[in-house]
């Protein structure tokens, strides 16, 4: 399987944003382990963000510009959308940091944030592959697996957090910490989903 070549515009743009998602899980599994200086973290976790914002502007932008695409026109949106959906996601989980002021996050909140880290890692590999006629979909799977290990920590989080926490205030901030957190895994899952989908029609 190849697919068209000649239009590598839209995969540099794809590294470009599967680039910032991994720019973005970094520095929130970095506040989730030490959450000094959190608001000015924050806003560069915004910036990013932003980034990510522009690139995914950019691709549709070349989308609505471009005759011949190097997969099918919907494929590229909903591949965009999806990889955006991760960063968004990992940006709203940072901004609940500093507007519940979250000063001591529970070591599993960085644990997952590892998690996106890592599937952003595998999203970028397999985005890089999709044009190098490469083997994305075992990325894909490893992402796939990686959201099922973030399930299974998520419910252990929560469920402790239930167990041991007596402030209900705190319960729900963290409940939601943890939410947001296995949100952008599961976004994460949602794209690699889709980058399987165009492998399969271009076999």
């Amino acid at each position: 399987m190849r697919l068209i070549p000649h239009e590598a515009k839209f995969f540099e743009l794809f590294a470009e944003l599967s680039g910032y998602l991994t720019e973005g899980a970094k520095l929130l599994r970095a506040v989730l382990e030490d959450p000094r200086d959190l608001d000015m973290r924050v806003e560069q976790v915004q910036a990013i963000e932003h980034k990510g914002d522009r690139a995914t502007h950019a691709i549709i932008t070349k989308l609505n510009q471009s005759f011949i695409t190097p997969f099918d026109r919907e494929d590229i949106h909903k591949l965009a959308s999806s990889l955006d959906d991760v960063l968004d996601f990992t940006n709203a989980t940072a901004n609940r940091l500093a507007m519940y002021k979250i000063t001591d996050p529970p070591p599993a909140a960085a644990e997952l944030a590892g998690i996106i880290v890592l599937q952003s890692e595998e999203l970028t590999r397999a985005v890089s592959l999709l044009e190098k006629n490469g083997a994305a979909m075992k990325h894909c799977d490893e992402v796939n697996r990686l959201e099922d290990e973030a399930d299974h920590l998520s419910r252990k989080a929560i469920a402790q957090l239930f167990e041991n926490e007596k402030d209900p205030i705190k319960v729900i901030k963290l409940k939601e910490l943890y939410e947001g957190l296995e949100m952008a895994t599961d976004k994460a899952e949602d794209a690699a989903n889709v980058i399987e989908a165009i492998i399969v029609k271009s076999a």
